[in-house]
């Protein structure tokens, strides 16, 4: 009986730690040109920006309660005519983050998410 047992809690356990946590970036709607390189030959100049936004999973990560967009994000940094390069996209967990984890036991699992990248006119 715990042979048995121990096989699906192992698979129970690898599923959720494989399906927790996922942040997905559609950039198909943002409405200005954004991109993740600037060129080689000549980096992109202009103001660079960085914010971070946190995002907020509950039952280890397997449901999602707020998650920054990018849009909204971007929309902010941007004005008329220009456009976004080198954006990085940083999802981590801080002290603060892992803090909360462990004392709800996993319940609310929060991660902070940083956008950088450079605005070019």
């Amino acid at each position: 009986m715990i042979r048995s047992l121990v096989p699906r809690a192992s698979v129970l356990a690898l599923a959720l730690a494989l399906s927790g946590c996922a942040f997905t970036l559609d950039s198909s709607h943002l409405g200005v040109p954004v991109s993740l390189a600037g060129g080689a030959q000549q980096p992109d100049s202009g103001t660079a920006f960085r914010v971070t936004k946190h995002a907020v999973y509950m039952v280890a990560g397997l449901v999602s309660l707020a998650q920054p967009d990018l849009e909204d994000v971007l929309a902010g940094q941007v004005g008329a005519g220009a456009r976004i390069s080198n954006l990085r996209v940083k999802v981590r967990s801080r002290w603060s983050d892992l803090l909360i984890t462990g004392l709800t036991l996993g319940l609310v699992v929060p991660r902070s998410v940083t956008f950088e990248g450079v605005v070019v006119k």
